[in-house]
């Protein structure tokens, strides 16, 4: 038998056992090839000039070879593990290190190569329709067509041919630095077993649920406005951070065997055969896992967090155009208004126009944020009549705020209800009393945006008007000028409009505003989406080898318990079970650490926060627990050959 031979006959026997790092392989590559695709696409211009979208797309390109190559690397050294007695029983048969190792390199050449071809083949075919997406979040009117880029070959070539050498590298020191010995003893001390938990790992688990709900409650309280000062809030990030990795570290390392333990001693040690499969197998298998299931869980929080605040921005792009510009357009100046409603008749387009005139008055409402930051300063807000409102009524002394969206109320926290003063020139004081807050926005942000609007009854508005302080007042936001539009088809013949005309600040445009923010996040939402969609298939398929490391290495415990009489459905439960701990529980702690991440900062980002999150978290769930199924269907093989 020579050498060809040799290669040839242990690849097709462990084909078997490659197939999902084929599969990872080939869209990893595929993946990295239609990526870079984009960065050469000439019709990819329009993006890159409007968002910055080259610099972005490269970067992203960088972190996404970076996460390739942990995951093969990390993958390889599972597999070449599987193979060390393989690796041995070469060196008893009288075969040189040196030419076990140019086995290896020429399967994994066959393999890896191979996977890349198809994997480029694939990536130039789902090129187009990953350039229709980003087009189509973007709002890009370009077309779409399918260019092969041999800029992007070549890169791609280049970067999967140095992770290519970095595996042959890691495979050469494995088989130079272990003895026949240890080849065979590999398998069975790569997993670490533990019989029974002592106090120091008690008291490590408690302190890794302390620290993360330490990280959850800090983060909670992160701009309620207890932290004031940048350098406390910068700690405070710090402290949120460094306590939910390090807990996290912590739970997998100790919290799980003692949550699981205290099961198992809850039930006097009678155990059905379900629970022995599933608690107590991950009570001594994930603690030495700890670290990787850190990386994976952090990483996974990471990428659900930065694609649930890029899509509540998405999402609320539309919402937050109409809170910093509440008409279709707006503007300060008289003239420029009848400059631009003049464009409007002349194409026939009907609208409406609001005519509002704000007067800037200090208030003081420490009565009203007695738990605010503010509760002891004056402010300095917007005030308006109720006949410039429609749709409010109110009696003298009476007040509403307006425009006191998420974003505004996570700063300055305002009582639904009760009593504050406007002062006037003199420091006269008119007393007023709150009787509701509304989101809805009633001047640009031009006029104001750090605080509400408040609205008046008409007597207390000329009154407040003949007392103004005149340091207050400015000439460009003494009036506000808003049109809007009566047929809503018509918004981009009108904007479209509005930009030839360039009539600059302080004039604004609502679809513009709208324009530019799904502009600006859809970019990060694509790249965002991108990388944790790799990240997800690639450590979806890390804890897939894992359990198939631990099903081939207790498969002679499910013989022996075929042989008791158990039938496979019955082990077919505990495996279940345990798999929906393995891959359940860094799910479940990963969307936590997400959560609270994107609630603690979300309203800087849009003005929804459930909607877009829980589309992120279900679809990142339904995505990760397929390779939870493939488990349980490979363990269910591995059962069925035991006996």
């Amino acid at each position: 038998m020579n050498l060809n031979t040799i290669i040839f006959r242990n690849l097709k026997k462990n084909i078997r056992n490659y197939y999902l790092y084929v599969f990872a392989l080939i869209f990893s590559v595929g993946l990295y090839f239609s990526f870079v695709t984009l960065q050469y696409d000439p019709s990819m211009d329009e993006a890159k000039g409007t968002v910055k979208g080259a610099a972005a797309l490269g970067a992203a390109s960088v972190l996404l070879v970076a996460i390739v190559a942990v995951f093969l690397l990390y993958a390889n050294t599972i597999f070449i593990k599987r193979r060390s007695k393989e690796i041995g029983l070469f060196q008893l048969i009288g075969l040189t290190k040196g030419r076990i190792f140019r086995i290896l390199t020429a399967e994994n050449l066959i393999l890896y190569f191979g996977s890349m071809v198809i994997g480029i083949a694939a990536g130039f075919a789902a090129s187009r329709l990953i350039l229709m997406i980003l087009f189509k979040i973007l709002g890009v009117d370009e077309l779409a067509a399918l260019r092969f880029s041999p800029e992007a070959l070549t890169q791609t070539v280049i970067v999967f041919a140095l992770i290519y050498v970095l595996i042959m590298i890691m495979n050469y020191l494995f088989i130079v630095r272990q003895s026949i010995l240890s080849l065979f003893r590999v398998v069975s001390t790569a997993q670490q077993r533990v019989s029974k938990m002592s106090l120091l790992e008690i008291l490590l688990g408690v302190l890794g649920i302390a620290l993360i709900l330490g990280g959850y409650y800090v983060s909670s309280e992160l701009f309620g406005g207890r932290f004031t000062e940048m350098g406390d809030l910068m700690w405070a990030m710090i402290f949120i951070l460094a306590s939910v990795i390090i807990g996290t570290y912590l739970f997998y390392k100790g919290s799980v065997s003692f949550i699981f333990n205290a099961i198992r001693k809850s039930k006097n040690g009678y155990l059905s055969i379900g629970e022995v499969l599933s608690l107590s197998s991950i009570m001594f298998r994930m603690k030495s896992n700890a670290m990787l299931l850190t990386v994976i869980t952090t990483v996974s929080a990471l990428a659900i967090g930065l694609l649930s605040l890029s899509y509540i921005s998405y999402y609320s792009a539309e919402t937050s155009a109409k809170n910093s510009v509440p008409h279709d357009f707006s503007f300060a100046d008289e003239q420029v208004k009848e400059d631009f409603i003049s464009e409007l008749d002349s194409h026939l387009i009907a609208y409406e126009v609001i005519h509002r005139q704000p007067i800037t008055a200090e208030m003081d409402a420490s009565k009203l944020m007695s738990n605010s930051t503010f509760a002891d300063e004056t402010i300095a807000t917007p005030v308006l009549s109720e006949t410039m409102v429609g749709g409010i009524e109110l009696e003298p002394g009476e007040a509403v705020f307006m425009g006191y969206d998420d974003s505004l109320s996570s700063f300055m926290t305002i009582a639904n209800t009760g009593e504050f003063n406007l002062i006037g020139r003199n420091g006269t004081e008119i007393h007023q009393k709150l009787i509701g807050i509304k989101k809805e926005a009633v001047l640009s942000y031009f006029y104001g945006g750090l605080s509400p609007t408040v609205i008046v009854d008409e007597t207390v508005y000329q009154q407040l008007h003949q007392d103004m302080n005149p340091e207050l007042q400015t000439d460009d936001r003494a009036n506000y000028y808003g049109v809007q539009l009566k047929d809503r088809s018509q918004v981009k013949e009108a904007h479209q409009i509005y930009k030839e005309m360039d009539l600059g600040v302080p004039s604004f445009s609502q679809y513009d505003f709208e324009l530019n923010q799904r502009n600006n996040m859809g970019m990060i939402m694509f790249i965002v989406g991108f990388l944790g969609l790799t990240f997800l298939i690639t450590s979806g398929c890390i804890l897939y080898f894992k359990q198939m490391d631990e099903s081939e290495e207790e498969r002679p415990n499910y013989t022996i318990l075929r042989k008791l009489g158990f039938t496979e459905s019955n082990l077919m439960r505990g495996i279940r079970f345990k798999q929906l701990f393995n891959f359940g529980i860094p799910l479940i702690v990963g969307l936590c650490h997400s959560y609270f991440a994107v609630k603690s900062g979300w309203f800087l980002f849009g003005t929804e926060l459930m909607a877009p999150m829980l589309i992120v978290m279900g679809l990142y769930t339904v995505l990760y627990s397929i390779f939870g199924i493939l488990s349980v269907n490979y363990y269910k093989r591995v059962i069925k050959s035991s006996l």
